[in-house]
C-alpha cells in the first residue's frame, strides 16, 4: 500500500498544534487589510516560507521574533466571529490531514483584544469547534497555555478561571514561550499546575526545545506533567531518556518546526528516531503549520522516508497519538477500535511493511 495513502487513512490525533499558528497567509492578509494594517517587516517573510522537502531552511530565526509575530497576528482577531471562524478552519485543516481528534494549544497572551476576557476568548473558540464537529470535522480539545514570562499570580488566576467557569472543550493546562529568555520557570508555576491537576485538568508543557534537558526535568519533577511538547533535547541526557521511557511520558515532537527554528541542521540530524529507538513514547505534529509550511501527513511521510519507517512504525505512532490524547475515554476507545478496523486486511489492501513512498 502506498505510504502516503496509509498515513492519510490511519485514525490518529494531533497533540501539538498552536491555534495561533494555523492562520494561513490569506487569512492574515485579509484581517490586516480590514484593520488598515500591513504585514510588517521582518514578519512578511514568515508568511512566505519555502523550506526544502526535508524542512532544512531555518528562515524563521529566533524564538523571540517568532513569538512577537504571533502577538501581532492574533491581535487582528477582534470579534467573537473572528475567533469562531479561526477555530472552524483549524478543525478543517486537521480533518484534511486525516486527524480524528486534536488537542489545540491556545495562549491567551497573544490575543491582545481578549486579554481582559479570557473566558470570552475560550468560549468563542469553543463555539467554532462545536460548529466544526457538528459538521463532521475533527473533534478538538482546547489547552489554554501560560507564557513563561508571566507571573505566578497570573498563572494562578488563569487556572482559577478555568476551574470556576469550566468549558467542556477545555481539557488541559499548557505552558509555552521562550525558555532561554525566561530562565527556569518550573517552580514559579508549580502551584498553578498542581491546582489544575486537582481540578481535573490534564497538563502538558513545552520543554527541551529552547531549553536543554534541565527544562524537561523541571516539567517532569516540578510541574509533574503528563506529556511534553517538543522534548527533543532530552537526547542530550541518557538518564533523562531512560526516565522518559520508564514513565511512558509522551513527547509531542514537531521536526519541521525544530529545523525551521535552527535547532537541527537537517532532518537526518534530528533525534526523533534515536528517541524512538530508545523506547520513548512519541507523536509527530506540526506546531505552527500555516506559518512553517507543515502538513501533518507530510511530516509523517518525510520522517518515514528519512528514517525508514514501515507500516508497524506508522501504526505505533497513530496508536500513541490516540492513547496520549486528552479526549474522554469513550472517544479514545472508539478511535482505537477504528484504528484496529483500519488495519484489518481487505480487498486491495495489505499490511505488508514494504511500503511504496
Amino acid at each position: 500500500m502506498d505510504a502516503a495513502l496509509l498515513i492519510r487513512e490511519l485514525p490518529k490525533a494531533e497533540l501539538h498544534v498552536h491555534l495561533e499558528g494555523t492562520l494561513d497567509v490569506a487569512e492574515v492578509v485579509r484581517l490586516a487589510r480590514r484593520t488598515g494594517q500591513r504585514v510588517p517587516e521582518p514578519y512578511a517573510r514568515l508568511l512566505h516560507l519555502a523550506p526544502g522537502t526535508d524542512g532544512s531552511s531555518a528562515v524563521v530565526g529566533q524564538v523571540a521574533t517568532f513569538l512577537e509575530f504571533l502577538d501581532w497576528e492574533c491581535g487582528l482577531l477582534e470579534t467573537a466571529d473572528d475567533l469562531a471562524d479561526v477555530a472552524y478552519r483549524a478543525a478543517g485543516r486537521e480533518t484534511s490531514s486525516g486527524a480524528r481528534y486534536a488537542d489545540v494549544i491556545v495562549n491567551p497572551t497573544h490575543f491582545g483584544a481578549w486579554r481582559h476576557d479570557v473566558y470570552g476568548l475560550l468560549r468563542s473558540l469553543s463555539e467554532g469547534f462545536d460548529a466544526a464537529e457538528q459538521d463532521g470535522l475533527c473533534a478538538v480539545g482546547i489547552c489554554p497555555s501560560l507564557r513563561r514570562d508571566q507571573s505566578a499570580s497570573e498563572a494562578n488566576e488563569l487556572v482559577a478561571l478555568l476551574l470556576e467557569k469550566p468549558l467542556p472543550r477545555v481539557v488541559a493546562l499548557s505552558i509555552d514561550g521562550d525558555e532561554t529568555a525566561a530562565g527556569r520557570t518550573g517552580p514559579r508555576f508549580a502551584e498553578a499546575f498542581a491546582a489544575a491537576r486537582a481540578g481535573g485538568l490534564a497538563t502538558t508543557a513545552h520543554a527541551g526545545e529552547s531549553s536543554g534537558p534541565d527544562g524537561v526535568w523541571d516539567a517532569l519533577d516540578v510541574l509533574q506533567v503528563e506529556r511534553i511538547d517538543h522534548g527533543v533535547r532530552a537526547i542530550e541526557d541518557p538518564r533523562l531518556v531512560a526516565e522518559l521511557a520508564l514513565r511512558r511520558i509522551t513527547l509531542n515532537i514537531c521536526p519541521r518546526s525544530n529545523l525551521v527554528l535552527g535547532l537541527y541542521v537537517s532532518r537526518a540530524h534530528h533525534p526523533i528516531e534515536a528517541l524512538r529507538q530508545a523506547g520513548v513514547a512519541m507523536t509527530v505534529n506540526t506546531d505552527d503549520p500555516a506559518i512553517i509550511g507543515a502538513r501533518l501527513e507530510d511530516e509523517w511521510l518525510i520522517n518515514g522516508q528519512t528514517f525508514g519507517w514501515d507500516t508497524d512504525v506508522y501504526t505505533q505512532l497513530a496508536r500513541a497519538s490516540l492513547e496520549a490524547a486528552f479526549c474522554d475515554q469513550d472517544r479514545r476507545r472508539s478511535l482505537l477500535r477504528e484504528l484496529d478496523a483500519a488495519l484489518t486486511p481487505r480487498d486491495g489492501w495489505s499490511a505488508d511493511p514494504g511500503l511504496q513512498s
